[in-house]
């Protein structure tokens, strides 16, 4: 224990420890300091802000766009329906007005709708007579003639 030498001045503590302060540096060597990450929490801080109000920005500006594609993809549906039941109905030769009147949501269960209307109208139907069936007040002599004439053409 002779080798014992009091330490006395500054300069001659910080020779004896400084071998010490290196080793101790070196462990924490590759670490943040307080500081650096003060300012990294600043940072991730101020882009959360950022990115949350564009965030919310986005979600007024799409608030209401599922709500719009289920409105358009419905109105879509119904035009189509519309137009199978006008193609059937015609196909089928139902009066313009029948396809109103035709069920289903597809082409199958809307024919069968439409056969069921058919058979409700009827197939004897006669068409309307283009021209009158009354005599006319032409002279008998007209008449005679074109009686004759319908005689021999329905021969």
């Amino acid at each position: 224990m002779s080798d014992f030498t009091p330490i006395t001045t500054q300069e001659q503590f910080d020779s004896a420890i400084k071998e010490r302060l290196e080793r101790a540096n070196k462990k924490y060597e590759g670490y943040t300091s307080p500081q650096d990450l003060e300012k990294l929490k600043a940072d991730y801080d101020k882009q959360i802000a950022d990115l949350s109000a564009a965030a919310e920005a986005s979600a007024k500006k799409y608030a209401n766009y599922d709500k719009e594609l289920a409105d358009r993809d419905s109105r879509i549906k119904s035009f189509e329906t519309a137009s199978i039941r006008t193609r059937v109905a015609h196909e089928m030769g139902l009066p313009y007005g029948a396809g109103d009147y035709l069920k289903g949501d597809d082409e199958k269960s809307i024919q069968e709708s439409a056969k069921a209307v058919k058979a409700l109208f009827g197939t004897g139907r006669k068409a309307a007579p283009t021209g009158s069936t009354e005599p006319s007040s032409r002279d008998s002599k007209t008449e005679a003639l074109r009686s004759v004439l319908q005689n021999l053409k329905g021969q």
